[in-house]
């Protein structure tokens, strides 16, 4: 177990420092792979040595080698986000369940920050992760031999979506067309978890966005009408249920004597 902990932790660092340029270059429609990535100040490309994950912007004390100019914490706190995100995974995991859970996190992220960022869901992230996920929950369900939690995940990805929809049909303002996509996402990973999970992640959406729309009243940077991003509330309590349903639902049956 330490081992895939460990390993777990190393490839969400590598991991971490390419969805940096999937979080820069999606939204403005570029190629994540070439050209190699370059300092935003100069233009020059980033040595190798130079890229390592968070090591690289330690050594460098946040400076481009070349020109000097500044280069943002956001960085290496994403890669060590992801590295520590992965890790965590794999401690609350089965093996064969944590290739789609790792690729939730990572795409998680991505969403989480271009939606900060640009108020936007990317398509060219969310719609090939459905196949992408249904493909590795598959894999997972057979190695099980558990074909119910894979018709649960169809069920729940059905049922966020629907209910998504309807929100963005009969309140456009407050709800997005790329929340609903996102909404089917979520269901699928969760719902192939638990119902629990599933329940937990759909509604701990609104109640983390309620709490920061409070916060940002009571700081003064906001009114009423200001609009935040719900996308990153999605994924932190879709990503939150998938560490604490498990124990709040045997806590919830001993409580009941169901157990």
């Amino acid at each position: 177990m330490a081992v895939l902990v460990v390993a777990a932790g190393v490839l969400g660092l590598l991991v971490g420092s390419f969805l940096n340029v999937v979080i820069h270059r999606v939204p403005r429609g570029e190629s994540v792979v070439r050209p190699p990535s370059r300092c935003p100040g100069c233009g020059e490309e980033i040595r190798a040595r130079h890229n390592v994950p968070v090591f690289g912007w330690l050594v460098l004390r946040g400076r481009c080698a070349n020109c000097g100019s500044r280069i943002s914490v956001r960085y290496p706190l994403v890669e060590l986000g992801t590295g520590v995100l992965f890790a965590l995974l794999a401690l609350r995991l089965d093996p064969p369940d944590l290739p789609a859970y790792l690729y939730f996190g990572a795409i998680g992220i991505a969403l989480a920050l271009i939606d900060l960022d640009c108020r936007r869901l990317p398509d060219a992230i969310v719609l090939p992760s459905y196949p992408v996920l249904a493909v590795l929950l598959t894999a997972s369900a057979w190695y099980r031999d558990d074909w119910w939690a894979l018709a649960r995940a169809g069920i729940g990805g059905a049922a966020l979506f629907g209910f998504y929809l309807l929100l963005a049909l009969v309140y456009p303002r407050g709800m997005g067309f790329g929340d609903v996509k996102l909404a089917g996402l979520l269901g699928g990973v969760l719902g192939y978890l638990s119902w629990t999970a599933l329940l937990l992640g759909a509604f701990g959406g609104f109640l983390l966005g309620a709490v920061a729309g409070v916060v940002v009243l009571a700081a003064g940077k906001g009114d009423r009408k200001t609009a935040l991003p719900f996308g990153p509330f999605m994924i932190a309590a879709a990503l939150l249920a998938v560490f604490v349903a498990d124990p709040l639902g045997r806590a919830y049956r001993e409580l009941a004597g169901l157990a």
